[in-house]
C-alpha cells in the first residue's frame, strides 16, 4: 500500500498544474459549504441571542385595522387598546408578570449643537423589566415620575453617543420638541436585531408625559401597543388566552366578531425567523455542494485521460507481474489524494472566507467543527465515487493490447 502511494504521489507530482486544476472544483465545492453553512449558522446564533435579550415570553398586543372609506389600513391603525386595558390586563391576568401600555414616535433629540433622530417611547417604569433592558450609567426613571409626568428621559447608548460623545449624559438637559427633559440614566447596549436594526437607538420616558408633552393623540388614552411579560416560557399560551378574553370582554365584542386587537407571540415570530433560516442555510448549502459534484466530474474526466495517456506503462506494470487490482487501487489512490488535497485547501479557504466576511461586511458566521468534517466527507466521497470507474477501466486493459498501444 506504501509502494501504491508513493507511485500515486510521483505520477501526480508529474503533472503538477493540472493535478491543480483537477483539484480546482473540490477546492472550491469544499470552500462554498463550509462559508454558506457559516453565514447561515451566523444567522441562526443572531436570532437565538435576540430571543434571550428581549425575552422569550414577550407578548405585543396592537390594535386592530381602521378601515376608511371602506379601504382597511394596516394592523395597528386603529386606536382600540387603551391605558385602561393596559391597566385590566396588569389586574385581572394571573399569567403575567407585568404589563406596559406604550406610545411612541420618532422625534429629533437636542442638545447644545448636536441633535439625532429616534424613536421615543412613552412608557411606564415596568417597560425595562419586560423589555429585560439593563442600565448602564445613572438609573431608570421611578413610579413617582412616571405618574407626574416628570420631564426625564432614559436614553440608548446609540443616542447617548451621538448627542454627547465621550461625555457623561447623566444630569444634562436635553430637547426634545422643545420640552427640556433631564437625562436620568443610559440603558446598557443590546446591539443589532438579527435583521439589523439597531436596539440601542431608543429613547424612553415616562408615558404621561409623553401623553401630556409629547404626542397627541386623537383618541383619549389610547395606545399604540401593549407590551406584556408572561410569567415564564411555560405560561404564554394562558397569557395570550387570558389576553384575548379579557379584551374581548372589554371592548365587548360578541362571540361572532373578531378581535379588534392582535397579540402576537415573540417566540412564535422568532422561532418561525430562525426556521426560514434554518431552512436557506440548508439550501445555500446544497447549491455549494453542486460544485462538489462538478469537481468529482472533473476528476473522472481527467482520470480518464490518464488511463489513455498511461496505456503503454499499465502494459508494462501488468507484464511483470502486476495484477488488475494493483493497477485499480493506484488510479483510486491517486483520485483520493487529489480529493483529499483539495479538500484540505478547501477547508482553509472556506475558514478564511468566514474571517473575511465578519471582517469586512460584519456578518455574523459560524464555522462549526460538522460543517468541515461534512464538507470534507463528502469531498473524499465524491473522489472515491468518481475515482473508480476510470480505476475499474484501467484494471481491465489487456496487457499485449497495451504493450501495442502508442
Amino acid at each position: 500500500m506504501l509502494e501504491t502511494l508513493r507511485t500515486a504521489l510521483r505520477s501526480l507530482l508529474s503533472n503538477k498544474i493540472r493535478s491543480a486544476l483537477t483539484m480546482l472544483g473540490i477546492i472550491i465545492g469544499v470552500a462554498a459549504v463550509i462559508t454558506m453553512v457559516a453565514i447561515g449558522a451566523g444567522a441562526s446564533r443572531n436570532i437565538q441571542q435576540y430571543i434571550s435579550g428581549v425575552g422569550s415570553n414577550i407578548l405585543i398586543i396592537m390594535p386592530g385595522a381602521s378601515t376608511a372609506g371602506g379601504v382597511r389600513q394596516q394592523a395597528g391603525s386603529a386606536s382600540t387598546l387603551t391605558v385602561q386595558d393596559a391597566e385590566a390586563l396588569e389586574k385581572e391576568t394571573f399569567a403575567l408578570r407585568g404589563v406596559a401600555p406604550e406610545i411612541y414616535s420618532r422625534t429629533q433629540l437636542v442638545y447644545g449643537n448636536m441633535n439625532w433622530s429616534t424613536m421615543i417611547t412613552g412608557s411606564t417604569p415596568s417597560i425595562f423589566d419586560i423589555r429585560e433592558w439593563r442600565i448602564a450609567e445613572g438609573r431608570f426613571f421611578i413610579d413617582g415620575e412616571a405618574r407626574s409626568g416628570a420631564k426625564v428621559v432614559v436614553l440608548g447608548s446609540t443616542v447617548a453617543k451621538n448627542l454627547f460623545g465621550e461625555a457623561d449624559p447623566v444630569g444634562n438637559t436635553i430637547r426634545i420638541r422643545n420640552v427640556p427633559m433631564e437625562v436620568v440614566g443610559v440603558l446598557a447596549p443590546k446591539g443589532q436585531t438579527p435583521w439589523g436594526q439597531d436596539q440601542d437607538d431608543t429613547a424612553f420616558v415616562p408615558f404621561r408625559t409623553a401623553k401630556l408633552r409629547l404626542f397627541r393623540r386623537t383618541a383619549a388614552n389610547s395606545v399604540q401597543r401593549i407590551t406584556a411579560a408572561a410569567v415564564d416560557g411555560n405560561s404564554v399560551a394562558e397569557a395570550e388566552r387570558e389576553i384575548k378574553a379579557i379584551l374581548r370582554q372589554r371592548h365587548r365584542l360578541s362571540e361572532r366578531d373578531p378581535d379588534d386587537f392582535d397579540v402576537r407571540n415573540m417566540a412564535e415570530m422568532l422561532d418561525a425567523a430562525a426556521q426560514s433560516t434554518k431552512v436557506m442555510s440548508l439550501l445555500l448549502g446544497a447549491v455549494a455542494s453542486v460544485s462538489l459534484l462538478v469537481g468529482g466530474i472533473g476528476i473522472m474526466n481527467i482520470m480518464l485521460v490518464s488511463v489513455t495517456e498511461r496505456t503503454r506503462e499499465i502494459g508494462i506494470r501488468m507484464a511483470i507481474g502486476a495484477r488488475g487490482s494493483d493497477i485499480r487501487t493506484q488510479f483510486l489512490m491517486e483520485a483520493l489524494l487529489l480529493s483529499v488535497a483539495g479538500g484540505i485547501i478547501g477547508i482553509v479557504l472556506g475558514t478564511s472566507a468566514s474571517k473575511i466576511i465578519t471582517g469586512f461586511l460584519g456578518w455574523a458566521t459560524v464555522v462549526s467543527t460538522g460543517s468541515i468534517v461534512m464538507a470534507f466527507g463528502f469531498s473524499v466521497f465524491v473522489g472515491i465515487f468518481f475515482g473508480f470507474y476510470p480505476a475499474w477501466k484501467a484494471s481491465l486493459l489487456n496487457p499485449i493490447e497495451a504493450l501495442r498501444y502508442e
